[in-house]
């Protein structure tokens, strides 16, 4: 699990004019939220915030923000908002984590061995269609990443969520057992060759020959 400490700039009071100001001091607006307590205004260094919120793992990340609350108070990040020019955050919401709490986090897929795959040795092709899945655990439970191994993957073979590992007391939410991760593809070079295969054979005119009809006289 991973855990980072951020120092939060007081609380802020809420509104488009303070979130402005708030930015141009430096600082990224925030709420923080959850655990039966109120919602919180606070500001949070922009260029502390940078090095964490394009990683894989933020939103699986533990954050303990000094500043707000009790001493030790932990978070995870459930939503964050990009500039659409940009792309810099603007605004990131936290969850407060309470004690013997279950959080649902997004957790980076990374997919291993794909040197044991036969169907991509054969030059098929890994086709990811979800690249990180929502898991429900504890916060000192929370995978930096869950692996999801390709050994003996042939063509076709596809990947649901219900096949993935998951560590001790983590699961899927309700309902999120069936949906596809990805599948081995077989590459197009060989598909057009197996559709030449069953094509009629065409003789060296380029037509296909007759059948020779009967002679009664």
């Amino acid at each position: 699990m991973a855990t980072v400490v951020l120092e939060a700039k007081g609380k802020s009071v809420g509104g488009t004019g303070a979130a402005r100001r708030c930015r141009r001091e430096g600082f990224i607006p925030c709420i923080i939220y959850g655990d039966k307590k109120p919602s919180e205004s606070i500001c949070i260094s922009k260029d502390l915030l940078s090095k964490y919120v394009h990683r894989s793992n933020f939103f699986s990340t533990v954050f303990v923000i000094n500043g707000v609350g009790k001493k030790d108070q932990r978070f995870v990040a459930k939503d964050i908002q990009f500039h659409p020019v940009t792309d810099n955050p603007i605004h990131i919401d936290f969850m407060r984590v309470g004690k013997n709490s279950k959080v649902t986090v997004r957790v980076p897929l990374a997919f291993i061995n794909e040197a044991a795959s036969p169907g991509l040795k054969m030059g098929g092709v890994l086709n990811v269609l979800i690249h990180e899945v929502d898991v429900v655990c504890d916060p000192e439970s929370i995978p930096e990443k869950i692996e999801v191994d390709l050994t003996g993957f042939e063509f076709h073979h596809t990947v649901h969520a219900y096949n993935i590992k998951l560590g001790e007391n983590i699961n899927l939410p309700v309902g999120c057992k069936n949906f596809t991760i990805a599948t081995v593809v077989a590459p197009t070079i060989m598909k057009k060759e197996e559709e030449a295969v069953v094509e009629p054979a065409a003789d060296a005119a380029g037509t296909t020959p007759s059948t020779p009809s009967s002679n009664n006289g």
